[in-house]
């Protein structure tokens, strides 16, 4: 760890859905002094998030849901964004292709690691481990959709990559692990954003 943080008291204020520690610590600064600093984690797990892509149909396999933290921060609540889940205790690549079954009813053969992502690391101990792979659009395995007793109510959706690729630049898909792996994709196939 680091020699420049010391007397940590961690404090738990809520334990629910995930774990929310206040912790008070003492900081070394680069100056050398030592200042009091209180900071707040929040610790739901881990997880995995894969993009398919169909090479024949030319598009993207995404999901539409419902985000309630978008919708009290007067945003459009059902968000675009690619299959993901918590890891729950399993390897990434295998809770990945549960995921991918779970939400959108695809199997998948190969998924290719892209990086271990840390989504924000000012507030939240989560990473999430991200994937590529390819599918046929035309060879559902399930019905997708989710879980209800977990209440999810997942829409499927197959985008066009040209829709996908426009909708980074005009603000639809705003997802940072969408926006990644989208814009990854597009790199590995040569394609520019629209505009670009």
């Amino acid at each position: 760890m680091s020699d420049r943080i010391r007397n940590i008291r961690p404090q738990l204020l809520s334990d629910n859905w995930g774990r929310l520690t206040k912790y008070t610590y003492e900081f070394q600064r680069s100056d050398g002094t030592w200042q009091e600093q209180v900071r707040e984690a929040y610790d739901r797990g881990h997880g995995a998030a894969c993009l398919l892509h169909d090479p024949k149909a030319d598009t993207v396999l995404l999901v539409r849901q419902f985000r309630m933290p978008m919708y009290v921060t007067d945003q459009d609540p059902f968000l675009i964004e690619v299959p993901a889940g918590l890891l729950e205790g399993a390897a990434p690549e295998q809770r990945m292709r549960a995921e991918l079954m779970e939400e959108t009813g695809y199997e998948v053969g190969a998924l290719t690691h892209v990086t271990d992502l840390i989504m924000s690391p000012g507030s939240v101990t989560e990473y999430l481990a991200l994937y590529l792979g390819t599918y046929d659009r035309d060879s559902a395995s399930g019905a997708g959709g989710g879980h209800e007793d977990e209440g999810e109510d997942i829409e499927v959706l197959h985008m066009p990559l040209e829709d996908a690729l426009r909708g980074l630049v005009n603000g639809e898909l705003r997802d940072a692990k969408t926006v990644c792996l989208i814009q990854h994709l597009a790199l590995k196939l040569g394609r520019s954003l629209p505009g670009g």
